[in-house]
Parts: C-alpha cells; structure tokens; sequence
C-alpha cells in the first residue's frame, strides 16, 4: 500500500525557505555581487535539495511527483524565458544602430543647471528606459551627473538620491529590465500588461518624485557648468548617426504593443528591425564590430548584426563613461537570470507540490481580509526578503512563488501582484546597505547608503503608493465572473 502524502506544517514549510535564507546571507557575505554569476543559483539548487528532503522523509512524497513539479513549475516560465533571450537580442542591435545612444544623447539635452535635479533624475529616467538597467545607468551617467551636482553646490546625498530615483522608475519600466521581465513571469502574466499596470502607480509617484526635487532645486540656488555632459554628448555624437529615423524602431514596437501583439513576436520584429537599421545608419561601426576590413559591407553586416544579436559588443571611444555604456551582451547576457528563474522555479515547484506554499499562503490568508491588505502583506514580504536574502531577485522570487495562487483565489488578476512585486522589491533593494543593489550603488557613486537613501524619493514613495492603491481600490484589475468559476474548479481538483 502507498503511504498517504501528510499535511506540512507551518514549521515544516518554513524551514526550507529558512535554510534558503540563512545560506543565502552566507552566500551574499561571500560572494557580494559576484552572487548572479552562478552562487545564488547553486544556492537555490541546494535549497531545493533540502525541501525535497522534507517532502519526502517529513511528508511522504515520492520524488517523481516532486520531479514533476519542478518540470511544471519550470515550463510555466518557458515564455518568459523566451522574451528574455529576444530582449537580449534586441538591445544588441539597439546599441549597434545608434537607437540607445540616441536616447542617450537627446536625455542629456535636457539637462539645465536651474533646475538640475529634475533633469538628473529625467536622464537617469531616459537612459535606464533605453539600457534596462539602473545598475549601468548609475555607473555611466549617474557618476558625470554626480560630479556636474557637486561643482553645482548639491550635497551628494541629494544628488545621488535624484540618479538613483530616475534610474530605477527607468529600471521598472523598461521592457529590456531582467527585473521587469521576472515579475510578471512569477505572477503569471504578460510582459506588456504587467508594464501598462504598472503605469497606473508608477506616474504618480515619479510626478510626487519630481515635484520634491524641484522644489530642492528651486530653493538652493545652485549654478555652475555642465561640461562633463556635453563632453558626453559630442563622443556620442562623433561615433554614431544620431537623428530622428532612429526612433521609428521602437515607436513600431510601441505601435505593436498598442495593438496587444504577442510579446515574442513584438521584441523579434523590433530586434530584427535594429540590425536593418544599423545596416542603413551606422556602416562605420558595424565595420569596427565586424573587425573585418578586406570582406565586403554584406559581409561585414551580416557578421555584425548576428554578433549584436547573440553576443557581447562594445563600441571603443575616447570616453570611459560613454564606453561603459555602449556594452551590450546579446543573447548570452541573459543566461545568468534564465538560469536564476530555472532554479527558482524549481525551489518553487518543490514547494508547491508538496503543499509547503499552500500551507504558508493559507497562514497569509486568514489574517488577510482586504485587498488593500493583502497587497500590503505582499510589500511587506518583498521587503522582508530584500533585507535577509540581500538579493532583489529573490525578493521577486519567492514571494512571487507564494501569493500568486492567493491573488488568483481573491480573484485578482496576476498583474496585481507583479506589478506590486516591482514596486516593493525592485527598487527599495537599492536602500539596504547590505543588499547588492545597496552596496553597488553605493561603491559606484562613493555615497554611503544612508547619505542617499532619505533621498531616494521614487524608491520610499513606491510601495507605499501601491499600498494605497489597494486599500482605495484604485487600479486594481479583477477576474470576471466567468473566469472564477473556471478558477474555483481548478482548485477544486
């Protein structure tokens, strides 16, 4: 006779989440922010390896049931995965047409010493959207603008607090941002919905965000010059063909997004639109990627643009900050978040069927009696996993693994959750000295922490604003009827 699978209990459930815990702070202590390239991977592996253990020895679960869990648990991200590798390709031929460095180049227009922390954090906004990363955005632009604020007469802890707002509203909206693809593929929902559901929380709080740097700006009385940025500007200028065509790429790809076409077909179009492009525009640097001088321009194009497609590029100039920015890693550089999500979501279908993520869900819903309270549980746990686990993609992670069937059971469709994710996990991760969003940013801009986390307004404002949301039920998206009934069958089984 088969034994019966038992019900874990609430210290059962927790322990393997504990031990992930535990071993990630060690993880962390170890390897800082080296963690992505393989150890917070292995950590997850071995974190799995232990849950496995409960459910089997504690709970009575044959191992092909939990083997079978992890392959569900794994495909349920296939798409994600997939829109993954087309970013990666996407912001390869991005760079190598000049669509990037033209974003780039326009952003840093718009800066203007009276109103200096607006435009700051504006450009850190413009550039993170256009690189899908706050890290790189703080570590290029964020050092010019924080040099330019100093001899401005801003106190650092101000001017860092502007970069980093911009650059992680810009890391949150950008559909080339690992973190923006990982949430809604742990909540279950699309790439494009999750960034129109986040426009409902995001705005306001950028706009509160603004309004509080300029009335800094207006009251200080600051003045000096904007050199480094202009020096910026004429190297980008000098490498690429910067002008107005460059931007009918993504304007097509906003165009489809408007239009709900699917997101793979979306990002491979707007991929392969900026190879056309680079082609077209940029013939100087396609020659100096191809590295290729006696083959032919066909040649040549065609090496480059399946280079940018696949792999690491990089534009060579006369300037360190605008080198920095003109990286793009293909394909391949997404493999150390795919392989993060991989093993997460193995942790995750371990705990899943085993009932370890009901049970501890079960415990969140009996003290959870509103929407408003329980987007607040969600933040709150985001927060509590980016302060132990130092790691803002666990912070997406594992909560993301353990509320998604509580939303679906409330009837609250899963961009509810990813975009609640986004707004508690990714961008309170840089507030935490500990955590390695926290401690880059800080060596980066040689700013401690706490000098420039009472600034970081964007970063405070946001979970509080979609803590708001939800306790005034505005811009909350529920399931019809008709799907619940569907809902509440699946559950059923």
């Amino acid at each position: 006779m088969t034994k019966k699978h038992k019900e874990p209990s609430i210290p059962e459930a927790l322990f393997p989440i504990a031990f992930l815990i535990v071993l990630l702070v060690i993880n962390i202590w170890i390897f800082g922010t080296e963690g992505l390239s393989g150890s917070n991977q292995m950590v997850l592996v071995i974190s799995s390896a232990v849950a496995a253990l409960v459910a089997v020895f504690r709970l009575n679960i044959k191992w092909e049931i939990l083997q079978d869990g992890i392959v569900k648990s794994i495909s349920s991200a296939m798409s994600s995965i997939l829109i993954l590798l087309l970013i990666g390709s996407l912001a390869g031929t991005w760079m190598l047409s000049g669509i990037v460095p033209a974003m780039i180049y326009y952003g840093l227009q718009i800066l203007n010493p009276t109103i200096f922390l607006i435009a700051a954090c504006i450009v850190s906004a413009i550039v993170s959207v256009a690189t899908g990363s706050s890290w790189t955005t703080v570590a290029t632009v964020g050092v010019a603008l924080l040099g330019i604020g100093r001899a401005l007469g801003f106190e650092e802890g101000i001017i860092a607090g502007a970069i980093i707002s911009g650059a992680y509203f810009g890391d949150k909206m950008s559909p080339l941002s690992d973190t923006t693809n990982l949430a809604p593929a742990m909540a279950g929902t699309d790439l494009f919905t999750h960034i129109r559901h986040m426009t409902k929380t995001t705005f306001p709080t950028m706009i509160i965000t603004l309004i509080i740097f300029g009335i800094i700006g207006f009251t200080s009385g600051a003045e000096g010059s904007v050199g480094q940025v202009k020096e910026i500007s004429a190297v980008i200028l000098e490498n690429f063909n910067i002008n107005g065509w460059l931007f009918i790429v993504p304007l097509v790809v906003i165009g489809m997004i408007v239009k709900k076409i699917p997101a793979v077909p979306a990002l491979l179009t707007g991929a392969l639109l900026g190879g056309v492009f680079a082609i077209i525009f940029q013939p100087e640097v396609i020659r100096l990627i191809a590295n290729e001088a006696d083959s032919s321009m066909v040649y040549q194009s065609f090496k480059a643009v399946m280079m940018a497609l696949y792999g690491e590029i990089s534009v060579i100039t006369s300037n360190d900050v605008v080198n920095e920015l003109l990286i793009t890693r293909g394909m391949a550089g997404m493999l150390n978040t795919i392989w993060l999500i991989v093993c997460a979501m193995a942790f995750g279908g371990i705990m899943e069927e085993s009932g370890m993520l009901r049970v501890l869900a079960e415990a969140v819903i009996r003290k959870v009696h509103s929407v408003g309270s329980l987007i607040a549980s969600t933040a709150a746990t985001c927060v509590f996993f980016n302060v132990t686990t130092s790691d803002q993609y666990l912070a997406i992670l594992v909560p993301g693994r353990m509320y998604a069937d509580i939303y679906r059971k409330r009837g609250l469709k899963p961009e509810n959750l990813s975009r609640t994710l986004e707004d508690s996990a990714t961008v309170t991760s840089v507030l935490i000295p500990w955590n390695t969003c926290g401690a880059t940013q800080a060596s980066v801009l040689g700013v401690a922490t706490l000098t420039y986390a009472p600034y970081c307004f964007f970063n405070i404002i946001s979970p509080f604003m979609t803590i708001l949301f939800g306790y005034l039920k505005l811009g909350i998206n529920y399931y019809s009827e008709e799907e619940m009934l569907e809902i509440k069958k699946e559950f059923a089984v």
